[in-house]
C-alpha cells in the first residue's frame, strides 16, 4: 500500500466521488432510450436485477483491487501479477480515449445551458438548431475548451480539495434538480401513458436482446473496465466499509438513471403524443427533441435551464474521474507532480478532441471503418475494449490470484455477506456474459444482429 498517496477524507467522501464518476451522460440520455427501445418496465426490472448481481461483484472486484494495493490501475494489476500488467495498460488506455470525446459532448452541454440561461431556449427548440451548431468549427471548439478547462481545474486541486469536495456539492444538487423535473415531467397533460410504459413491466417485451442492451447499459454507466473504480479504490482508507459502499454507489448510479426515465420518457411521450420512435434518438433526443418539450412548456426557459445544469453536473462528475484516472497514471508512471500532470493530459485531451468536434462538420465525410470520430471512438472503447478488459479482469481475479485475495480485502472492516455471490459472478457468470456483449456488439455493427 501506498501510505503517501491522496485519499478522500472519509466514506461519504468516497461514496460521492465514485457516485459521480458513474453517473454521467449515460444515465441522462442512454438509459432513458435504451429503455423505451427495449420495452420500458421490463427492461427496467432486467437493469435492476443485473445491477445488484453482475453490477456489485465487478465494481466490488474493481474497488478492492485499487485498495489493496493502494496504486492506480496499470501498477494494481503489476503489483499483484506481473504477468497481467499488459491488462493495466489497456484499461488505462479506455479514459484516454473517453475523456477527448466525451469533453466534446460536454461543450455541448455547457452551451446549451448557457442557451436556456440568457433566454434563447426558443432559438434552441428549432429542427436544425442543433445540427447547425454542432457541424461549425470555431463554436464548438470554444464550449469544448471551456468543459475541458473546469474539468481540468478540479482534477487539479487534487483529491481531497478538488475531486472530493466538488462530488459532495454536485451530487446532492443533482439528485434535487432529477427529482423535480422527474415530477413536473410526470403531470404533463398525456405523460401518465409514459409512466405506465416505464414502470410497468410487459413480459411480453423480453428477450435476450434485452438483457444484453441492459448489461451492455450497465457496463457504459456504472464506470466498469476503464480504470476507475480501481484508481478511487486506491484513495479508499481501510476503515471504510468496502461492500456497504459499493450499495450506496449502485443506488446512486441506478437512482439517477430510474430518475432520469421519469425526466424523459413521460415528457417525451406528452410532446409527441405517445410516439415511442420519438424516444430513440440517442444525443438527439437530449439536443433536439427536449428542447421542443421545454418550449411547450409554461415556464420552460427555467425548467431547461435546471435540466441543463443538471446535465452539466453529470457530466462533470464523470469527466472529472476520467481525467483522474489518466492523471494518476501518469503520475504512478513517471513520478510527475500532480498540476503538471494535469497540464500534460489537458492539452493532450484538447488535441485528441479536434476529431470528434470537426468530425460533426468540416471532417464529416473522413470515415473509419465507416464512423464519424466520435462514434468510432466511442465503439472502440465502449463496445470492444471496456468488455475485453472487464473479461480480463474476471479471469485475473478469478483464476490467477483467486477471489480470496479480494475477499480478504473486503472483509478486512467485517464480514462479506455477498462473498458467495462474488465468487460465481467473476468466476463464472460474469466471463460468459461479457463475451456475449462483446460478440453482440461487433455483430451489431457488422449488420448481422441488431440489438
Amino acid at each position: 500500500m501506498n501510505e503517501n498517496r491522496s485519499s478522500f477524507t472519509g466514506k461519504l467522501g468516497f461514496i460521492l466521488a465514485a457516485a459521480g464518476s458513474a453517473v454521467g451522460l449515460g444515465n441522462i440520455w442512454r438509459f432513458p432510450y435504451l429503455a423505451a427501445k427495449y420495452g420500458g418496465g421490463i427492461f427496467l426490472l432486467v437493469y435492476l436485477i443485473l445491477a445488484l448481481t453482475f453490477g456489485f461483484a465487478l465494481m466490488s472486484a474493481e474497488i478492492a483491487l485499487g485498495r489493496k494495493t493502494g496504486l492506480s490501475v496499470v501498477g494494481a494489476f503489476k503489483a499483484l501479477d506481473k504477468r497481467f500488467a499488459w491488462v493495466g495498460y489497456l484499461a488505462a488506455l479506455v479514459p484516454m480515449i473517453i475523456l477527448p470525446y466525451y469533453s466534446v459532448i460536454g461543450g455541448w452541454v455547457t452551451k446549451y445551458l448557457v442557451v436556456y440561461l440568457t433566454g434563447a431556449g426558443h432559438a434552441a427548440a428549432g429542427d436544425e438548431y442543433f445540427g447547425g451548431f454542432i457541424s461549425r468549427v470555431g463554436e464548438p471548439m470554444v464550449w469544448f475548451f471551456v468543459f475541458m478547462a473546469l474539468t481540468a481545474l478540479v482534477v487539479m486541486l487534487g483529491v481531497d480539495k478538488g475531486v472530493e469536495k466538488v462530488s459532495k456539492i454536485m451530487m446532492p444538487v443533482l439528485v434535487v434538480l432529477a427529482v423535480v423535473i422527474a415530477i413536473y415531467s410526470m403531470f404533463l397533460p398525456g405523460a401518465l401513458e409514459g409512466v405506465k410504459y416505464y414502470l410497468i413491466p410487459n413480459f411480453s417485451h423480453f428477450s435476450a436482446t434485452t438483457v444484453l442492451a441492459a448489461m451492455g447499459q450497465l457496463f457504459y454507466s456504472m464506470s466498469l473496465a476503464m480504470g476507475i473504480m480501481i484508481t478511487y479504490g486506491s484513495y479508499m482508507k481501510k476503515d471504510v466499509d468496502l461492500e456497504q459502499s459499493v450499495h450506496h454507489i449502485e443506488i446512486f448510479d441506478t437512482g439517477i438513471a430510474f430518475m432520469a426515465g421519469l425526466m424523459v420518457i413521460p415528457s417525451v411521450f406528452a410532446f409527441s403524443g405517445g410516439d415511442e420512435a420519438a424516444l430513440g434518438k440517442g444525443p438527439g433526443l437530449m439536443f433536439i427533441t427536449l428542447p421542443k418539450v421545454f418550449d411547450s412548456m409554461k415556464g420552460g426557459s427555467i425548467i431547461g435551464a435546471l435540466f441543463f445544469l443538471l446535465v452539466l453536473f453529470a457530466a462533470l462528475t464523470s469527466s472529472i474521474s476520467l481525467m483522474e484516472t489518466v492523471v494518476s497514471f501518469f503520475q504512478d508512471k513517471f513520478h510527475w507532480g500532480r498540476k503538471f500532470t494535469c497540464v500534460v493530459v489537458f492539452v493532450f485531451c484538447l488535441l485528441m478532441g479536434i476529431p470528434s468536434s470537426l468530425g460533426n462538420g468540416v471532417w464529416a465525410d473522413i470515415r473509419i471503418f465507416g464512423f464519424q470520430f466520435l462514434d468510432f471512438f466511442d465503439f472502440i472503447s465502449n463496445s470492444v475494449m471496456m468488455p475485453v478488459v472487464a473479461f480480463l479482469t474476471c479471469v485475473f481475479v478469478g483464476y490467477f490470484i483467486k477471489p480470496k485475495a479480494l475477499i480478504d480485502e473486503i472483509a478486512q472492516d467485517g464480514k462479506f455477506k455477498s462473498e458467495k455471490l462474488f465468487v460465481v459472478i467473476i468466476k463464472y457468470v460474469a466471463p460468459v456474459c461479457i463475451v456475449l456483449i462483446l460478440v453482440s456488439s461487433i455483430l451489431d455493427v457488422l449488420g448481422i444482429m441488431k440489438i
